[in-house]
């Protein structure tokens, strides 16, 4: 995750770069355009801040023509674009080029259309994921999908990192919950995938855009998937003495063929962070707590919260605790949702991983997190969506101490490395961006990865699109050490080096 020294920018570059800084000045309104340094310096990052570089330039097109402008003329002049939503990402996929043009999406931020005859909504890319359920609650409807920054976060970025939240177990991640996209291609084409119908002409691409970081077009539009508020809403608070014990019982109730609406872990250094902050009534002495929410009909409610308290209680858990209304249920939630910048408070800096492994698998790989801890010497806070088995260590260190940061990102990749170890990914919701590229090297093969950068140039043949994100080179692999190198020559010489 640290910043690796910046390769000087080459003589051809800069004036590449200039010549659209020039065409943009012309054709955009002067609002439209950032050239200014210290203004440009607010897009250094996203949420991964220990990666930064101040973009060449910052473009804010308001209309879809002022968007075909800023991409006609980093085509003409071979200028690599980066596209960039709210800024919330936490893989880095909206690091700047120094050379090149960042392209936010901020101003596309319209609600369209509220459907709710076909249960749907039409929304602009800036759009903030919880506005889109805010504007759907006259009519009874919500969007499910809900990241722990969806007051912040806009729907354009969900869509390139394929976002999830504490209720995808049930409601699934972003690709399952949005049923149509337009996009504008390197090429200045608008290619319309998908939409209100159940079906549409041609190859179905819309899953292959959802979770492309940026890397293929520009998203316009976003048609996504609205469903009706439930009837009830129930939350049950498991206390747990092990954290083993804790990762057991996810594995316990999903087996028992329970699919709660939301089942989330936090692990007692967590739990500490999100009660001195939030005040939320979480046990503190707790090893680990498990957060069950429970949706539906009153009558479907009322049955599987009895069914889920004994089975919980039978799976080893010491209290169970139902939240007594509407404002507990909030409280609780508020705890979990606010556990990231509750761990800012109890260490200088916290490195957030993201992996996904099998949920019975849980219980071991916490335990040989906690191991590798204690080994490097850098605390953990484990706060995660445990009924997906999407893991979100929090790795504590001090990036003013020497050594710790590169400490971090090692114990980050070991953790990476044992989730594709016990059959898990190497990311769940945050997407690769330039954080996972060498648990990419892990995960993938070289002819695998070849088939992604096949079908990246498919659609951005010049590879100006959000260059060096997600996919790494076959060059890097072998340098992480990931790929076999013998008497100096790669395996699978036939094979283009990118």
């Amino acid at each position: 995750m640290s910043a690796h020294p910046a390769t000087p920018p080459t003589e051809a570059a800069a004036q590449a770069l200039a010549a659209v800084i020039e065409g943009l000045t012309t054709e955009l309104p002067s609002d439209a355009l950032v050239v200014e340094a210290a203004e440009r310096r607010a897009y250094e990052c996203d949420g991964l801040s220990a990666y930064r570089q101040i973009p060449g330039a910052v473009a804010l097109p308001r209309t879809h023509e002022e968007l075909l402008t800023c991409l006609r003329l980093c085509r003409e002049h071979g200028v690599p674009i980066v596209p960039r939503g709210a800024g919330t990402g936490l893989s880095g996929g909206a690091l700047p080029s120094e050379t090149g043009l960042l392209l936010s999406l901020a101003r596309f931020n319209r609600i369209l259309e509220i459907d709710a005859d076909n249960r749907c909504a039409v929304v602009q890319p800036g759009v903030r994921n919880l506005a889109i359920s805010e504007a759907a609650a006259p009519q009874g409807l919500y969007y499910a999908p809900d990241p722990s920054s969806q007051i912040a976060c806009s729907i354009g970025g969900n869509v390139a990192e394929n976002a999830g939240g504490v209720h995808c177990l049930k409601y699934g991640l972003t690709v399952h919950n949005v049923i149509g996209l337009e996009l504008v291609t390197l090429d200045g084409e608008i290619i319309r995938l998908g939409g209100k119908t159940l079906d549409s002409a041609g190859l179905d691409l819309l899953a292959f855009m959802v979770g492309s970081e940026g890397m293929l077009g520009i998203v316009t539009e976003v048609t996504v998937r609205l469903l009706p508020r439930p009837e009830r809403t129930q939350v049950l608070l498991a206390s747990f003495d092990q954290a083993e014990a804790a990762g057991r019982a996810v594995a316990g109730i999903i087996a028992a063929g329970l699919i709660p609406a939301g089942l989330e872990m936090m692990d007692n250094a967590a739990i500490r962070a999100a009660e001195d902050f939030v005040h939320a009534g979480y046990p503190v002495d707790a090893a680990a707590i498990l957060l069950c929410e429970l949706d539906g009909t009153n009558a479907e409610v009322s049955e599987d919260v009895m069914v889920v308290r004994q089975k919980l209680l039978d799976l080893g858990a010491t209290e169970v605790h139902t939240a007594r209304d509407d404002a507990e249920r909030a409280l609780f939630w508020a705890g979990r949702k606010a556990a990231f910048p509750a761990a800012g408070r109890i260490s200088p800096d916290y490195y957030c991983m993201d992996g996904t492994i099998p949920r019975h698998q849980i219980g071991m790989v916490l335990e040989r997190i906690n191991t590798l801890s204690r080994e490097v010497g850098l605390g953990v806070c484990n706060v995660f969506h445990a009924g997906d088995g999407n893991l979100h260590p929090l790795i504590l260190y001090d990036a003013n101490q020497p050594g710790q940061l590169e400490t971090a990102e090692a114990f980050g990749q070991q953790i990476l490395e044992l989730c594709v170890e016990v059959g898990g990914t190497v990311t769940g919701e945050h997407g690769v961006g330039v954080e996972k590229l060498d648990g990419m090297c892990v995960q993938f093969a070289a002819p695998e990865l070849e088939q992604f950068h096949h079908l990246r140039r498919a659609f951005d043949p010049l590879g100006l699109l959000n260059p060096g994100k997600a996919i790494p080179t076959l060059a890097r692999c072998a340098e992480f050490g990931r790929q076999h190198v013998h008497g100096g020559q790669l395996s699978h010489p036939e094979l283009p080096r990118l």
